[in-house]
């Protein structure tokens, strides 16, 4: 399986039954596969997502946002219970090249991405149980 590292952005690749191993990067050395969301802007979104083929959750959010913020620990939760996705959070002020190429009109707004491609989207907050069920169902 293909994984791009989070901190260095290199690609890997990571055998399916070595993924539960913690694997980490080949260039780096640090961890692929954290169990916390990373955060990614318009300079590196489209080469992690594009590449990486375990299924993307990308949290769309905004500072100013309180919903947003109210569901920050849930999507953190979410992150540390579903290691079979890579959890993403994009501040929409920060990437707005990337928000305005999503379409991204009402935050926070969830879309799962699997090989570069967006599968699904849902606006509003969540608790993680829910956050869990609703990718169970999409992916």
């Amino acid at each position: 399986m293909l994984i791009v590292c989070p901190h260095c952005m290199a690609k890997n690749r990571v055998p399916d039954e070595r993924l539960q191993e913690h694997p980490t990067c080949g260039k780096c050395k640090k961890e692929l596969l954290p169990n916390h969301p990373i955060a990614l802007n318009d300079q590196n979104f489209d080469h992690y997502v594009q590449n990486t083929e375990l299924p993307i959750v990308v949290d769309f959010w905004a500072e100013w946002c309180g919903p947003c913020k109210m569901m920050a620990p849930q999507f953190n939760q979410a992150a540390q219970n579903a290691p079979q996705y890579r959890f993403i959070k994009v501040d929409t002020e920060q990437a707005q090249q990337i928000s305005a190429r999503f379409n991204i009109r009402s935050i926070p707004t969830i879309a799962v991405f699997k090989q570069g491609k967006e599968v699904a989207r849902q606006a509003g907050a969540m608790q993680a149980s829910q956050l869990l069920s609703w990718l169970g169902q999409v992916v």
